[in-house]
């Protein structure tokens, strides 16, 4: 019997700060809070969820551009 290694994905956390919040799928928070599953944000960052935004957060300035051209 042969065993093989499997390699562990490379896991790149968002590189906008640790306060900078993401445009994401609504539908994929709760399971990504829950699950621990990786969501993918309209930039193209790729994380878990672990926080929830307040009022006033400052968000991912290529999230916002792209979320502001679809409501135009």
């Amino acid at each position: 019997m042969s065993t093989q290694i499997l390699e562990s994905p490379q896991l790149k956390d968002a590189d906008t700060g640790p306060e900078m919040f993401h445009y994401v799928r609504k539908e994929k928070i709760a399971e990504s809070a829950v699950m621990g599953t990786f969501v993918v944000a309209l930039c193209g960052e790729t994380f878990p969820v672990t926080k929830t935004p307040r009022p006033g957060s400052p968000v991912c300035p290529k999230c916002k551009e792209i979320f502001d051209s679809y409501r135009e």
